[in-house]
């Protein structure tokens, strides 16, 4: 049984949200992920865009989808820091309910431990309301950046749940691997992006890397296939490799990904 792939939105550098499940599916994909506000490039001349506030944009999107057959596997920008509530998200929410979003992911910034266990809670709370899945990413410099702390979230948050996001270039440079994943067990992952990297940083900024330049599948040194292995088949796996240079060197979506694509395949994806 093959996973079911999806593109990541940071992969096409705010591609019209159209224009990007268009995309998908021309790559067979069955999945994007989406955030509310797009910030594209300025060099790539894509339109700033607000799906929050465009409802005729949310009409476009929602068609595009419905012919092509494309889901939100992914909603992203729930992120928590200390001088934000996640109760000023439900309007959020209130839209990725309407365009269809399976589940949202969320990061946390804010270092009181206890203060984000609890808005992960809420925000849990609130996104089950509306028949969405929540999934939190552990992330090196990030408030939950160890299976241990994972774990404890996810015991405060209890009902309706909360699983991983197993980006797998965070995972593997927080020192983490195939063996770590099977003790947190499947049943607390909940979703995957998917990227290569070398093991040591190429970048000075760890967070320019991660957000621009990252690698095909088997293009670098991460132990993918292991890792793979150890998540549940039923789990999609999203695309979340960005590549500035070769965007602004002029390769188009369709070229840059096409081969990212072939290569998750080759690791059992669909």
């Amino acid at each position: 049984m093959s996973r079911d792939l999806g593109i990541e939105f940071i992969s096409v550098f705010g591609l019209p949200p159209a224009d990007f499940v268009h995309l998908a599916a021309d790559l067979g994909c069955r999945y994007i992920s989406t955030a509310l506000v797009g910030r594209p490039l300025k060099s790539l001349g894509y339109p700033a865009f607000s799906l929050k506030d465009d409802r005729a944009l949310r009409r476009e999107l929602l068609a595009a989808m419905d012919e092509r057959g494309v889901g939100i596997s992914l909603g992203e920008g729930m992120v928590i820091t200390a001088d934000t509530d996640v109760a000023g998200l439900a309007a959020d929410l209130d839209v990725m309910a309407e365009l269809g979003a399976a589940q949202i992911n969320t990061l946390s910034f804010d270092r009181d431990r206890n203060r984000t266990f609890d808005q992960l809670a809420t925000l849990a709370e609130m996104a089950a309301a509306r028949g969405i899945r929540t999934t939190v990413e552990l992330a090196p410099g990030a408030t939950i950046g160890d299976p241990a702390t994972l774990l404890a979230a996810i015991e405060h948050v209890g009902s309706p749940g909360l699983r991983l996001t197993l980006d797998t270039m965070h995972w593997v440079r927080s020192g983490l691997g195939a063996a770590e994943l099977r003790e947190l067990g499947p049943e607390n992952i909940g979703y995957v992006q998917l990227s290569d990297t070398t093991l040591q940083p190429r970048r000075e900024s760890y967070l320019q890397e991660a957000m621009y330049e990252r690698m095909a599948p088997g293009d670098g040194e991460l132990p993918l296939t292991e890792i793979l292995a150890a998540v549940p088949v039923d789990v999609v796996v999203g695309l979340e490799i960005p590549m500035r240079s070769l965007a602004e060197a002029g390769v188009g979506p369709m070229d840059r990904l096409r081969p990212c694509v072939a290569a998750a395949r080759q690791l059992g994806c669909r």
